[in-house]
């Protein structure tokens, strides 16, 4: 199975769903990525894909200054699972994978 390349992501927090897109990439043999929202890009810190299951980490500044971890079950070209931050309530998250034109 692979993750690589582009997920529209949505995740629905307690102050409203914040879309982001996720790209997934392998370089030197290791699973790497990047978030962009409408605010900011960040990398994100170990991605892992095991079996099915993805996760991952990424530090935000916008809308809030947040250390999130992310855990999400892939199947095929869709995602759900959830995101944490800290004490905050677990925030669900979905997505599905953009399929390049042919």
């Amino acid at each position: 199975m692979s993750v690589e390349g582009t997920w529209n992501v949505v995740i629905a927090t307690p102050i409203g769903k914040q879309r982001v897109e996720l790209t997934f990439f392998t370089e030197d043999g290791e699973l790497r990525g990047f978030a962009r929202g409408d605010a900011e890009e960040v990398p994100l810190t170990d991605p892992v894909l095991d079996g099915n299951r993805l996760t991952w980490a990424q530090s935000i500044t916008r809308p809030l200054r947040l250390h999130l971890k992310f855990d999400v079950l892939v199947d095929d070209d869709e995602m759900t699972g959830k995101s944490t931050a800290g004490r905050l309530p677990s925030s669900k998250v979905s997505g599905r994978r953009s399929v390049p034109d042919r």
